[in-house]
């Protein structure tokens, strides 16, 4: 029989944030103690993104006038940071941040270092939406600034799929190994059309706001909880996920078992 390895995305929030000259330690730590602790029976997959560092919740280095991204600065530090948490012991690297350029450089810097094993699986096709309410509040990183007050410069319109599906086809080509579209259940289209472009395996991000308004129906008793993740999980794969990523994800197995098909 097959081992069932355990595969979860850690997401590190730093109690301390800054604009500049972030300390990665904490990330580096965490994952060193999981390893430490559960060797190769987890894999353990890191998002790499400065929004749950940086004083005004931005995905990477503003200018001094904060009304811009700074995208060679970022790239740079994504880069320093991806290698910190290769050395510590991920498995893989998950660049969140949308900036241009990054998996190559991310790449580059991890080959450069011997870890070429070390897996990239890009949020690609990572869409300015309404549905990450939860995660940031959770993680403290709204943009929270004067200047650029959303994120809408760096990630995609959620009514531009081409913009999305040349996004995810460029970073393929930079070296990603796995190509995420993130929100999920409103974007199956995006999933379905990248599906027959890529030989890359593609995961879906089911996201806070989605998990969130089953969890808030199921309360208010007018949706089965169980069934109904079932049901968007279905559509995930239907439409071409090869990997689902779910706040649900605990509970897969248990309600996978008894599915009546």
């Amino acid at each position: 029989m097959n081992k069932v390895y355990t595969k979860f995305l850690l997401f590190p929030v730093p109690a301390n944030k800054k604009e500049d000259r972030f300390d990665f330690s904490f990330a580096s730590s965490l994952i060193r103690s999981i390893k430490d602790n559960f060797g190769n029976d987890v894999w353990v997959a890191s998002d790499l993104c400065l929004c749950s560092y940086t004083t005004h919740g931005h995905c990477g280095i503003l200018n001094d006038g904060h009304t811009k991204l700074v995208n060679h600065k970022t790239v740079d530090v994504l880069s320093k940071y991806a290698t910190r948490l290769a050395i510590a012991g991920a498995d893989c690297i998950a660049p969140s941040d949308m900036t241009d350029g990054r998996i190559a450089a991310i790449r580059t810097s991890l080959d450069a270092m011997g870890y070429d094993t070390v897996s990239i699986m890009s949020y690609s096709a990572k869409f300015s939406s309404q549905f990450y309410g939860p995660f940031r509040d959770a993680c403290h990183s709204a943009p929270n600034t004067n200047g650029l007050k959303n994120r809408k410069t760096y990630q995609l319109s959620p009514l531009n799929i081409n913009d999305a599906i040349a996004s995810s086809l460029r970073d393929e080509k930079e070296g990603a190994d796995i190509l995420m579209v993130k929100p999920a259940a409103l974007y199956t289209d995006v999933i379905a059309k990248l599906k027959q472009q890529t030989l890359k395996p593609i995961a879906a991000y089911h996201v806070s706001g989605e998990y969130a308004a089953i969890e808030a129906l199921a309360e208010k008793g007018l949706v089965n909880r169980e069934a109904t993740h079932l049901e968007v999980w279905t559509a995930l794969t239907r439409a071409g996920a090869d990997i689902i990523i779910s706040y649900a994800a605990k509970n897969a197995k248990e309600w996978i078992d008894k599915m009546e098909y």
